[in-house]
């Protein structure tokens, strides 16, 4: 929620999924190609992770900028997220300016 809240300041409209099951699942249902996706590591069902391997192991998704958000601040866990293919990395607690840091190195916001 505070991170949709973020977005929305930025002008971003926010599509926000509990699961990366879920996300999935709205990306393909419902013909979603968003301009950024933020996934947090720790969610049930299917961890971000494992949603950012399968985002881009799916050729529609696979260029999307995408930033792993997360309480995980070993280095191994970054190094994993951006193996996997996340573009970015933020730890818990972050302020807006962080979020719109990473979101400019992307290119998503001005």
């Amino acid at each position: 929620m505070i991170l949709g809240r973020t977005l929305n300041r930025f002008g971003y409209e926010v599509c926000a999924a509990s699961n990366g099951r879920e996300a999935l699942d709205m990306m393909g249902t419902h013909d979603l190609h968003p301009s950024v996706i933020l996934v947090d590591w720790n969610m049930p069902e299917m961890n971000g992770l494992d949603f950012v391997r399968s985002i881009r192991a799916n050729p529609k998704f696979s260029e999307i900028p995408l930033v792993m958000v997360t309480t995980e601040t070993e280095i191994e866990q970054m190094d994993r997220a951006l193996e996997a293919g996340a573009n970015e990395y933020v730890m818990k607690p972050f302020t807006d300016e962080v979020i719109a840091d990473k979101l400019r190195l992307l290119g998503v916001l001005q």
